[in-house]
C-alpha cells in the first residue's frame, strides 16, 4: 500500500511519515518547503531516504496529479496557518489545496482508499460555556472594545454574568478566525465531496500539538517552542492577556498513531474527531512548567497584550476517538522535556519571537490594552 503525506515534511507530518514506515507502507511526501517553516527551502535531514520526495505545491494541479498516482491513501497535512492578515493565503492553500485534489482523483477516476485531512481545535472558537443560570452556551468572540479594556471573560449574552469553558465535543464549529475559517471550509469541502463521490473520508480535529522538529521560524504560533527559544536565551516568556487562558496539549507521536487509527479504521469513515490532551493548564501554568524543565528562574513578562482573534478558553472533549481505542500516552511535562533536549542539540536556535512581534504589531494582531 502506497501513502501520500501533503506537507509530509513538516511537524506532523514527518513524524507520520516515520509511523507509516515503521508498519511497512510506501510513502510520497508532497511539501512544497515553504517559509517560515523552511526558510532555506531545502529538504529537512530527518526525512528518510527511503521516502519518494516531490518538491510540489498543492494549489498547483500538476503538482497535485503527480503526486497522487499510484496512490491508497492520503493523510492531507499541508497547510498555511498563523496570525497575519493575509487572509486570501489561507484560503488558496488550505480550502484550494483541499478542492484540487478532490478534483483530481473524480476527474482521473483515481482509486484512493480514504483521505484522513489534519485539521484543527480552531475551528471551535470560543467552544462550549456554562452559565449557571441559562445552560450551555456558544458564545461569539471578545469584541476589540472588551480586549482594549483588559477585560477578558466570557460572559453569558443574557444575563452578562461570567461562564465556566466545558470541553467542546465535535458536534458544533464556531471559527473566530482567518485560519480557523479556512480549517473549517476545509472540512467542509473533504466531507461534503468525499460523501458525494464516495471517497472515505476522516477529519481530525488536532489540539495543540507538540514535540521535537516543530520548527523554530514560525514564531507566530506553538507556545511551546515560542517559550523554549526565548528561556534560552535567559529571556522572559511573553504571556498575553492575563495568563489564564486554558488549553489542551498534545504529544505529535500520540497525534500520529491517532491518524494511523483513522486511515486503518472503517468504523472512522466520514467522521470528525478530536485528537487532544488530558491535561488542562493555564498558559501560565505552561509557562511556568516549561521553565522548570529547563532549570530556568525567569519570570514570565505579562505586558497587558492581546492578539486580535485569540480565543478566551478551548478545551477538546475526545470521549469520541477514545472509543476507537485511542487516548492520549504522553504528559506536557515529557513533551517538554522532550522537544527541549531536541531544541538544545540544533546547531542554531535564534529568538524569532522579537521578529514575529514586531511584524504582528505592525499588522494590527497585537493589540494592547487602553490604559
Amino acid at each position: 500500500m502506497k501513502v501520500l503525506v501533503t506537507g509530509g515534511a513538516g511537524f506532523i507530518g514527518s513524524h507520520t511519515v516515520d509511523l507509516l514506515l515503521e508498519k511497512g507502507y510506501e510513502v510520497r511526501v508532497l511539501d512544497s518547503l515553504e517559509p517560515p517553516v523552511h526558510p532555506d527551502k531545502e529538504k529537512p535531514d530527518y526525512l528518510p531516504d527511503d521516502v519518494e520526495f516531490i518538491l510540489g505545491d498543492v494549489r498547483n494541479k500538476g503538482d497535485v496529479e503527480k503526486a497522487l498516482q499510484g496512490i491508497d491513501y492520503i493523510f492531507h497535512l499541508a497547510a498555511y496557518q498563523g496570525y497575519l492578515i493575509d487572509f486570501s493565503k489561507f484560503a488558496f492553500t488550505n480550502d484550494g489545496g483541499t478542492a484540487l485534489i478532490y478534483e483530481a482523483i473524480v476527474e482521473k477516476k483515481l482509486p484512493v482508499k480514504k483521505i484522513i485531512l489534519g485539521s484543527s481545535q480552531s475551528v471551535y472558537g470560543e467552544g462550549k460555556y456554562r452559565c449557571a443560570r441559562h445552560g450551555i452556551r456558544y458564545p461569539f468572540p471578545r469584541s476589540l472594545e472588551q480586549l482594549e479594556r483588559g477585560d477578558w471573560e466570557l460572559k453569558c449574552p443574557t444575563c452578562q454574568q461570567p461562564m465556566q469553558p466545558l470541553p467542546t465535543d465535535e458536534s458544533r464549529a464556531s471559527p473566530h478566525n482567518q485560519y480557523a475559517v479556512s480549517k473549517y471550509c476545509q472540512e467542509l469541502y473533504a466531507l461534503t465531496l468525499g460523501k458525494r463521490f464516495g471517497i472515505p473520508t476522516v477529519v481530525l480535529r488536532y489540539s495543540i500539538t507538540q514535540g521535537p522538529r516543530q520548527s523554530f521560524y514560525n514564531a507566530y504560533s506553538g507556545i511551546l517552542r515560542i517559550f523554549a527559544t526565548r528561556l534560552l536565551h535567559n529571556l522572559p516568556p511573553i504571556i498575553y492577556e492575563d495568563g489564564e487562558q486554558l488549553r489542551d496539549y498534545v504529544y505529535v507521536g500520540d497525534v500520529v498513531v491517532a491518524n494511523i487509527l483513522a486511515m486503518e479504521s472503517e468504523t472512522a469513515n466520514y467522521e470528525v474527531y478530536n485528537i487532544g490532551g488530558s491535561e488542562i493548564l493555564s498558559v501560565s501554568e505552561y509557562a511556568k512548567l516549561v521553565s522548570n524543565v529547563m532549570g530556568k528562574n525567569v519570570t514570565p513578562r505579562v505586558p497587558g497584550e492581546f492578539r486580535f482573534g485569540d480565543v478566551r478558553h478551548i478545551i477538546s472533549d475526545i470521549s469520541k476517538i477514545k472509543k476507537l481505542g485511542w487516548q492520549p500516552q504522553t504528559s506536557v511535562e515529557q513533551v517538554a522535556r522532550e522537544y527541549i533536549d531536541w531544541a538544545r542539540k540544533q546547531p542554531e536556535v535564534s529568538d524569532y519571537y522579537a521578529e514575529a512581534e514586531k511584524v504582528m504589531k505592525q499588522e494590527g494582531v497585537l493589540k494592547a490594552v487602553r490604559s
